[in-house]
């Protein structure tokens, strides 16, 4: 079938829509009409040629909800007429890794998604007869994506796709940070260093935990007002001197848990020194650029600082996120502050310069 997608043809140029070739979902493979789509920082990163594990022809998009349209021969998990969120961190239920409560990482697939192919090696798109890669495994800024079965969480058709999307990637990231990674405990201080999607996802996540304290760094006030509707109860304008605000805070002792949601190293610092001593946890999820380090002094950790790193908030996608999105529809999640600009498929790179300027939480694609 002709659809129409966002093509990065070069690193560091715009998005080109163009119209492409998707070939029919194969064995274990789904055809998805994308209905609303985020426009989420990795998507960004990418395009800009700051992944180095990045390549071109691709269409890119991660962040998805949508309708399946047809099934591949053996699904058996979804069917005609479901609405489902994309997994960019597929869940096969069958591996080591799945099968293991310490991890979200899915080893199925991992390989040939990494290099822009479903899972047989070779891909659904094309132009004029020459393949075009997938993006991790999604490629949802499209008309129209076949995917892995495994890759796709079945939600509640209760759910309007348009913000059901943002569990695909960022809120589902902060949301799991807090309950998956670090499990927060009930009572506890918490300090989430980030007030974009994933960091008001962390937010979130804190408070359904039940910690007591919860504070959130960032150098916008308008984030910082949206920290406070999900569930923060002080707020701090970021700078060099925050380590020594937050010690004040708290008794000198630091946070019993931090959160770094910005991707910035010096940040991550910030976090790891906020951090309690004693048992103090630093959940890391931002992406740094390639080829940065973070510099941690040892005697942080000798004293009984952690560490951990949080990627796509340890959830199993296929399980919890449709967990997530029934506490969204009982209202225990509030997702509507969080979509800032709805933009059409031609939009998509007015998408990447909304982020840039840091105007808004997420800029969404509609599809109609």
């Amino acid at each position: 079938m002709k659809i129409r997608a966002a093509v990065l043809e070069q690193f560091g140029e715009p998005l080109e829509v163009q119209e492409l070739d998707l070939a029919e979902p194969k064995a274990g493979e789904v055809l998805v009409r994308l209905v609303a789509c985020g426009v989420c920082h990795t998507d960004l990163f990418t395009a800009s040629g700051a992944d180095p594990s990045g390549y071109s022809p691709a269409v890119l998009g991660h962040e998805g909800a949508g309708v399946v349209e047809k099934v591949g021969e053996g699904v058996t998990s979804v069917a005609e007429g479901d609405h489902v969120v994309t997994l960019f961190s597929p869940q096969c239920r069958e591996c080591e890794h799945c099968r293991d409560t310490r991890t979200n990482l899915c080893l199925a697939i991992r390989e040939q998604q990494g290099l822009g192919f479903l899972p047989d090696g070779t891909t659904r798109l094309a132009r004029e007869g020459e393949p075009v890669r997938h993006f991790m495994g999604c490629s949802t800024f499209a008309e129209y994506t076949v995917m892995p079965e495994i890759a796709l969480a079945n939600v509640s058709k209760e759910a309007p796709l348009d913000r059901a999307c943002l569990f695909a990637c960022g809120l589902s990231t902060g949301l799991g940070a807090a309950v998956n990674t670090a499990k927060v405990e009930a009572g506890s201080t918490c300090v989430v260093f980030g007030a974009g999607m994933v960091g008001l996802g962390a937010v979130a996540g804190c408070r359904l935990q039940g910690a007591e304290r919860i504070v959130c760094v960032d150098l916008s006030q308008e984030r910082l007002e949206l920290a406070r509707g999900q569930g923060a109860t002080d707020t701090l304008v970021g700078g060099p001197d925050t380590v020594q605000q937050i010690l004040d805070m708290t008794r000198g002792f630091g946070a019993d848990y931090t959160f770094e949601a910005t991707g910035s190293v010096a940040v991550m610092r910030q976090a790891v020194e906020s951090a309690r001593m004693g048992w103090g946890l630093a959940t890391v999820a931002g992406v740094a650029g390639k080829g940065e380090t973070v510099d941690i002094v040892p005697r942080f950790l000798i004293t009984g600082r952690r560490v951990a790193g949080s990627s796509f908030g340890g959830v199993k996608g296929r399980d919890q996120v449709p967990q997530f999105v029934d506490r969204w529809l009982a209202g225990e999640i509030d997702v509507e502050p969080f979509v800032s600009h709805k933009l059409t498929l031609d939009e998509v790179n007015r998408g990447f310069e909304l982020m840039e300027a840091q105007d808004g939480i997420r800029s969404v694609i509609d599809f109609g």
